[in-house]
């Protein structure tokens, strides 16, 4: 049973283009299958989340963080009541416009769009491969997913102000998204907060001792989880440790999201949209835990010594490969010469790089540069 603020696929705002009812998948279902289908979904298993492959095979990368917050972004709709099928849509294609080498491709990229007065954001992007890019159906360009899904996409991590993306119009930007929309960026942190301390620790990059002293979440359960299993390595002390803290910020979330619902008496998907601030949320103490654990990671792991020659490398290697086409668009592919011609040569070039794997582009950077 749905809760009543939850979005019921009887009542989606349906697709672009009609098409008949599936007789055993119901619409968010059909997006979420054509999500997992799409290149573009398939890519993200090369794409770099934080660790490239010179590290482990072990290690996230985009896809398999993609499914992690999938996960919990079921498990929290399903206990909130919200529709779980929508959830999980959205959680899949909440990264799907990502370009190469994480966000230090990003950084690059959005530079040099930067050059040409315009700029690059991954949702926005991601709308346009799901609308635009992916060409799987002979009847329409796109995956034509449903509206909910697609405003999802644009509106689960930002809000944006509709006087500077009018184009973006229909998807109501002066209102808030659902609550199933609304957790997809909380699910998300809770993921890679707790899958970067593991990834870190694996990696060496961080020790035992900095986590337990930087990060006062991890640090609560680990003397628990000492004395319960005390003949444990060190490993599995921390595994069992590091559970606990999604634990602790699922349930938070869970439970804090309700009680915020309760108070403000909503009834209605409607009475979301037009709440003044967003309803999904950690509790203040457990929300400035989250924080702490993110501050630590940026300051020891994400801008660690041992990985800046690779974001340095990566950023090169966007910012090079985007001068090369801007000056030699004749060695572009022919669909994004033609292209070009309708929406502009440093959009494409954008699209083209933000659509790259990590081995493509270096494929391209040796075959251009080198």
């Amino acid at each position: 049973m749905l809760a009543s603020y939850a979005v019921e696929v009887t009542r989606s705002r349906g697709r672009r283009i009609a098409e008949p009812p599936h007789p055993y998948r119901n619409d968010f279902q059909r997006d979420r299958d054509r999500v997992i289908h799409a290149r573009a979904f398939r890519r993200l298993e090369a794409k770099t989340q934080v660790f490239t492959r010179r590290y482990s095979d072990h290690f996230r990368n985009r896809l398999t963080h993609t499914l992690e917050v999938t996960q919990i972004s079921r498990t929290i709709a399903g206990a909130l009541g919200l529709n779980s099928d929508l959830a999980e849509a959205l959680a899949l294609v909440h990264d799907i416009g990502h370009p190469p080498f994480g966000h230090a491709g990003e950084k690059a990229l959005n530079a040099a769009m930067h050059e040409h007065g315009l700029f690059f954001d991954h949702n926005l992007h991601a709308l346009r491969i799901v609308e635009d890019f992916e060409q799987r159906y002979a009847a329409f360009r796109g995956l034509n997913l449903t509206f909910e899904v697609r405003e999802g996409i644009i509106k689960h991590s930002h809000d944006y102000d509709a006087n500077e993306h009018p184009e973006l119009a229909e998807y109501f930007l002066d209102q808030r998204p659902p609550l199933e929309a609304q957790l997809i960026d909380l699910a998300d942190e809770i993921a890679y907060n707790t899958a970067d301390l593991d990834d870190g620790f694996e990696s060496h990059l961080l020790s035992l001792e900095e986590i337990r002293e930087g990060v006062p979440i991890f640090e609560r359960f680990y003397g628990p989880v000492k004395q319960l299993y005390p003949e444990a390595s060190e490993k599995l002390q921390f595994n069992e440790t590091l559970k606990r803290v999604l634990n602790r910020l699922v349930d938070d979330l869970i439970r804090n999201t309700q009680k915020r619902v309760t108070e403000a008496a909503i009834q209605s998907v409607e009475d979301v949209r037009r709440y003044l601030q967003r309803l999904a949320a950690f509790s203040p103490a457990v929300d400035a835990e989250r924080k702490q654990n993110k501050d630590f990671l940026y300051e020891n792991l994400y801008f660690s010594p041992s990985l800046a020659d690779e974001k340095d490398d990566a950023e090169q290697v966007i910012t090079e490969l985007f001068a090369f086409w801007t000056a030699h668009p004749e060695t572009l592919p022919h669909q994004y010469q033609d292209k070009a011609k309708e929406e502009g040569l440093p959009r494409v070039i954008c699209d083209y790089i933000a659509g790259m794997t990590d081995h493509f582009i270096y494929e391209q950077y040796e075959k251009h540069l080198r």
